[in-house]
């Protein structure tokens, strides 16, 4: 890791484009877009419009449309594709990318029927591989502003996250370490589910009283969950806990709360997906967090109601109906 460092991002999205703008400050940095106009507009005007909208990237990034000219010399590999397309992507260049590379994923959602976390898919489809995540409170938009933040580079060898430390860093975007890659790893998928529900209680005007219960009690669920599955408690108190949560929760940009909002005008899953231009990973997570809580005995009133919303088995507002039927307890007990 001594040498020049080569970065390779797949996924030229909102966070997958401002990463590789990151990167291309510190390293040369090439990034893979499916659309042959994203990569032209990259290249020539330094702009992704469709994510990006009036932002500039750095000058020295570059597209292209050919995975295998993406990652063929990389020695950093960084996946910005969501869950769905995840394993498909990382099958895809499995025979370009040279041996030992790292490989960091940004997604922040779980697959679908295996209900396998991405640096598991990593481990899985891509054998001898370093495998980590970057995470953190970011909307893009800001992070690629250049206003202050920092994320979470997660990695079980913290010397190679310290080592790939400075390719992300800027003088205002501060990257941590953790050793807990399933605690960093679940926060982000979990949050989006809450953060649906945050939106349903905006788009409802039910209160900022609510809203913060809603957020805090999601936290709650979101620790029993991950604690379950693996991760640390402090975790969850953390940048890819409770500082992602807030972000999504609270920021009119964040695609998972304006699912919410949707929700409570009305509108079906289907119709919200047609009007979309980025994936809400938390449309699809909302099930995975379900199947894995009954699996583990955890009780998630919260990401139920989301759950049963997004399958379109009741609306938004019969959604809070159901959270106020719930009796309390002990702060720190289930439920």
């Amino acid at each position: 890791m001594s040498r020049p460092k080569r970065v390779a991002v797949l996924g030229a999205g909102s966070w997958g484009t401002t990463v590789a703008s990151l990167t291309a400050r510190n390293a040369e940095t090439r990034i893979w877009a499916r659309r042959a106009e994203t990569v032209d507009e990259i290249n020539r005007e330094h702009r992704n419009e469709r994510y990006l909208k009036g932002l500039p990237l750095h000058p020295m990034l570059r597209a292209t449309a050919d995975l295998e000219e993406a990652v063929r010399d990389c020695d950093v590999l960084v996946i910005g594709v969501p869950s769905h397309s995840f394993r498909q992507t990382l099958r895809s260049v499995s025979l370009q990318i040279r041996p030992w590379i790292p490989v960091i994923s940004l997604a922040k959602g779980l697959e679908q029927g295996t209900h396998r976390r991405m640096t598991e898919v990593i481990h899985e489809e891509l054998p001898g591989h370093p495998a980590g995540l970057l995470a953190g409170p970011n909307i893009a938009r800001e992070v690629l502003q250049g206003l202050a933040a920092a994320a979470v580079i997660a990695m079980p060898d913290e010397q190679i996250a310290c080592a790939l430390r400075p390719l992300f860093t800027s003088s205002v975007f501060r990257l941590y370490t953790n050793n807990d890659v399933i605690g960093c790893e679940l926060g982000g998928p979990l949050k989006n589910v809450i953060a649906i529900s945050a939106g349903m209680a905006q788009g409802l005007s039910v209160g900022e009283n609510t809203r913060a219960m809603v957020i805090t009690r999601g936290l709650a669920e979101i620790t029993r969950l991950g604690v379950a599955l693996g991760g640390r408690t402090d975790t969850f108190a953390g940048l890819t806990g409770l500082g992602d949560l807030l972000t999504t929760c609270m920021s009119p940009l964040s695609r998972n709360r304006q699912v919410g909002e949707q929700y409570a005008l009305g509108k079906t899953t289907e119709e919200i997906v047609a009007t979309m231009n980025m994936v809400a990973e938390g449309i699809k997570t909302s099930g995975v967090a379900m199947e894995l809580a009954v699996r583990y005995g955890v009780a998630m009133p919260i990401a139920s109601e989301v759950a049963a919303v997004v399958k379109g088995e009741h609306g938004a507002l019969q959604a809070f109906r159901g959270l106020r039927r719930l009796a309390a307890g002990a702060e720190q007990d289930s439920g």
